[in-house]
Order: C-alpha cells, then sequence, then structure tokens
C-alpha cells in the first residue's frame, strides 16, 4: 500500500481553528465578567483531565477545549466593564433592564448585556441586536419602533431600572 496519502506524525492534531470574534466593543457588566471567568475556569480543569486521560487517542476533545480557552481570553483581554449601578436611570442604556409595552399591552422587561451574556428566554439582549439599538437612549414614556422581520413593532418605555445582579 502506498504511504503518499498518510500523515505521519506525532499523533498530535494540528490547532482548531480560532473561533471568530465579534467585531464590536467587548462591553460586560460585573455578572458577564464573572461568567467569562468562570468558564475559563471550568474549561482549563477540563482540559487539565483531558490530558490526564489514560485513554488520548482522540484529541479532537482538547483541540476542542484549547479553542474555547483561546476564545475566553481573548474576549477577557477586550472586556469593556460596565457597572450598571453607577448610570443614572434616565434613559436606557448598556446594562440596565426597560420595561416596555406593545400594542396589545404586553409588559416585558429586557436587559441589555455584553454578548456573551445575552439570552433571550431572558430576555438578556445584545447592544448590537435591533431591538437594543431601537431602546438605547429613549426615556419613559417614550414610544420606540423595532424593525423585526416579521413587521414593525411599536413599544412604549413604561420603566428603567438596574437589572438584578
Amino acid at each position: 500500500m502506498s504511504r503518499a496519502f498518510v500523515k505521519e506524525g506525532d499523533g498530535d492534531l494540528d490547532p482548531l481553528p480560532d473561533l471568530p470574534l465579534s467585531p464590536h466593543p467587548n462591553y460586560v457588566t460585573p455578572r458577564g465578567l464573572n461568567a467569562l471567568q468562570s468558564r475559563l475556569r471550568d474549561l482549563q480543569t477540563t482540559l487539565t483531565a483531558l490530558k490526564a486521560r489514560s485513554e488520548r487517542l482522540d484529541k479532537l476533545p482538547e483541540a476542542a477545549a484549547e479553542r474555547d480557552i483561546r476564545y475566553i481570553e481573548a474576549r477577557l483581554r477586550t472586556a469593556i466593564l460596565i457597572d450598571p449601578t453607577t448610570l443614572p436611570l434616565t434613559e436606557v442604556a448598556f446594562g440596565l433592564a426597560v420595561t416596555v409595552t406593545d400594542d396589545d399591552g404586553q409588559h416585558i422587561t429586557y436587559e441589555i448585556t455584553g454578548e456573551d451574556e445575552a439570552d433571550a428566554p431572558l430576555h438578556r439582549i445584545a447592544p448590537q441586536s435591533p431591538l437594543a439599538r431601537a431602546l438605547i437612549g429613549a426615556r419613559v414614556g417614550d414610544a420606540v419602533v423595532w424593525r423585526k422581520p416579521s413587521g414593525p413593532v411599536s413599544l412604549e418605555i413604561l420603566r428603567i431600572s438596574h437589572a438584578d445582579p
């Protein structure tokens, strides 16, 4: 059998390509910064456990953990900490919670958080999202238009507050 197409080496994988980093400023809340630091510690623990395995033929999990560690380290290096408790509650801004009502009278509270902390089911939205862009800068009593793919939605700002930690 020809060995022309067989890669020879020490069995190590080439590093996995890095995960893409956002081109936007990496604003984080204190909660978001703590979550990134916790994820980094967890990944480092996982990598240590993977490297300690007696059977290490499959090195893909190690490569994935190393790639994820590089990503989190890059996010931590570029983090711009914003402490929302220092912000006035006069207009919607990063880190604050905003309660709105829609045309149907439904009240929803959104929190504008960092990209890594955004979580739609928890109503935590990234500042680059169309909804956050519509809300940022608005004041209580203002009406804003959220341009959704299904059509525009009018929202009235009812309350601006500090988010729960």
